[in-house]
């Protein structure tokens, strides 16, 4: 059985340390941004949990977040876009180190797991200046692509435009 609560959702005891509502702005780490559309109870094996219902900008999914576990799951409110705007400044600055491919693999994927966008912003701007230098691997590529749909879902929700607007916007801004 599911029930939709439709009004805002206010955390109570055991809750997660955040309080979000119906209609917040939201970033889902290694999924990107969206918007919470209700929280909704549902039994799973027996137990009645609440989960936020998030619908994603990027790729039109919706995703259900158990409001117990938003904090562990890295959920967070959708940054400025002055925020955005000096991420990306500062991506321009990273310099790249000599590592190899597994151990900048892994680095990357660690800074899309923290899931704050200064991180975000300093894989696509790597990842970018690599494929234009040198190419990326098969692996780097796929984590390329995601890192940039994620910033493209945050940039469109913080700027309120569409996300073929914020592409234009990061391809101007990487380079």
């Amino acid at each position: 059985m599911t029930k939709t609560i439709r009004a805002p959702y206010r955390r109570g005891r055991g809750r997660c340390a955040l309080e979000y509502a119906v209609g917040d702005r939201i970033v889902y780490p290694l999924h990107g941004a969206g918007v919470i559309e209700g929280v909704e109870q549902r039994d799973v094996l027996g137990r009645t949990e609440e989960y936020y219902i998030v619908r994603l900008i990027v790729g039109d999914m919706r995703a259900l977040i158990p409001v117990s576990r938003a904090d562990a799951a890295g959920i967070r409110p959708v940054a400025d876009r002055a925020r955005i705007e000096q991420a990306l400044l500062a991506s321009r600055e990273v310099v790249e180190t000599h590592a190899g491919y597994g151990e900048r693999f892994r680095a990357n994927n660690a800074k899309l797991r923290a899931g704050d966008v200064e991180a975000v912003a300093e894989v696509v701007g790597t990842l970018s200046r690599r494929q234009r230098q040198r190419g990326l691997s098969a692996g780097e590529a796929r984590l390329f692509e995601q890192a940039w749909q994620i910033l493209l879902s945050e940039v469109a929700l913080s700027a309120r435009i569409p996300p073929d607007r914020a592409d234009a916007f990061l391809r101007d801004s990487v380079g």
